[in-house]
């Protein structure tokens, strides 16, 4: 590995680590016995989550996939479908949990650059027959992560969100990264989520908190989720260390996602720009690139860029995965785009 610079870790989003900031504020938290709802920065960090959003409740819990997993129980029963994108988090990341926890089957649809829009869903939608699983749920994921940190714009939720209530199916979001989201279209999170039963986002990507995610819903819904999260094994005691962090990831991290999304795009142009990869520029809108490997091997290339002292991930055997954050600066990133050129013009020799 080049020793002449740090690493420059572009595997996840995930890998950031907790400010200064939050590294005092978590010294500093007040903390109770969650469990009995006595922890007041937990308990504040849960009412400022469903302020933003504009909810009635939220709930704190230590995972993105136990949070959509939670939203999945409350709103489906055993033997019905979830109607998801193919490439979805909740199918392909999630440990098969739908169907372990909730007992349901994913109804999956492809869907260009992962969007899925209401023309795509509705005939996905069970028959009303009584030898046909019937549909419980339709999830969406905005952005996407394996589509490259796609953006699904409003008025596409707008036709799904009234396409949905007149079928009378529940709608649930995997909000992962909603705030990148949020931050391409220029548009409240509270506006962009309106039309969605429940939301999931993750305080642990690019929010930069060290753990934890937060689901927001109607007041009876959280009452139940808590009991979902308990069974789960989610139940913490004095948490107000961890939700300290998130308060500060909250309230000051989304106004910078932009320079995440600047960073990806100068990123992407390089690879854009050299021989030996395949990339849709006009699919990187937030954090995340994604391209291909015209000769293949990528397990191979990110190994070679690991020598070089950049850390990507190989998502497939012919597919490389970079993600911006708040660790890794312009700088950071423009020898990382260097490196990467390099790599490939290597391979094309």
């Amino acid at each position: 590995m080049n020793t002449n610079f740090a690493p420059i870790d572009l595997r996840s989003d995930t890998v950031t680590k907790p400010t200064p900031a939050m590294r005092r504020a978590m010294a500093e938290a007040e903390v109770g016995d969650d469990v009995y709802s006595e922890d007041p920065t937990i308990n504040r960090l849960e009412a400022r989550a469903a302020e933003i959003f504009g909810r009635e409740a939220a709930i704190f819990v230590p995972t993105g996939t136990m949070g959509n997993q939670i939203a999945i129980r409350l709103h489906t029963r055993h033997g019905q479908e979830v109607i998801c994108e193919a490439r979805s988090h909740v199918l392909d990341w999630e440990m098969a949990m739908m169907a372990a926890f909730s007992g349901c089957q994913a109804r999956t649809v492809a869907a260009p650059r992962g969007i899925l829009t209401w023309q795509l869903i509705q005939p996905a939608i069970g028959a009303k027959i009584y030898y046909r699983a019937q549909t419980g749920l339709i999830c969406l994921e905005n952005t996407h992560n394996m589509a490259g940190g796609t953006v699904t714009p409003l008025p596409v939720f707008e036709e799904i969100w009234a396409g949905a209530k007149a079928a009378g199916l529940p709608l649930h979001l995997d909000g992962a990264r909603v705030f990148n989201a949020a931050a391409a279209l220029g548009l409240p999170v509270a506006k962009l989520t309106s039309g969605f039963d429940t939301v999931m986002f993750c305080l642990s990507k690019g929010l930069g908190a060290p753990v934890g995610s937060i689901l927001v819903g109607s007041r009876e819904a959280i009452a139940e989720a808590r009991s979902v999260r308990k069974a789960l094994g989610g139940g913490m005691r004095q948490a107000g260390i961890l939700a300290a962090a998130g308060l500060i990831a909250l309230e000051e991290m989304p106004a910078r996602l932009h320079e995440d999304h600047s960073n990806a795009r100068l990123l992407a142009e390089a690879v854009a720009g050299a021989p030996g990869a395949s990339i849709d520029l006009e699919a990187v809108q937030t954090n995340i690139v994604i391209f291909t490997l015209d000769a293949g091997d990528a397990p191979g290339f990110v190994a070679k860029l690991k020598q070089q002292g950049v850390l990507a991930s190989a998502i497939n055997p012919t597919t490389v995965r970079f993600v911006t954050h708040y660790d890794v600066d312009r700088a950071a990133c423009e020898r990382a785009a260097a490196l990467t050129v390099q790599e490939l013009k290597a391979r094309t020799v």
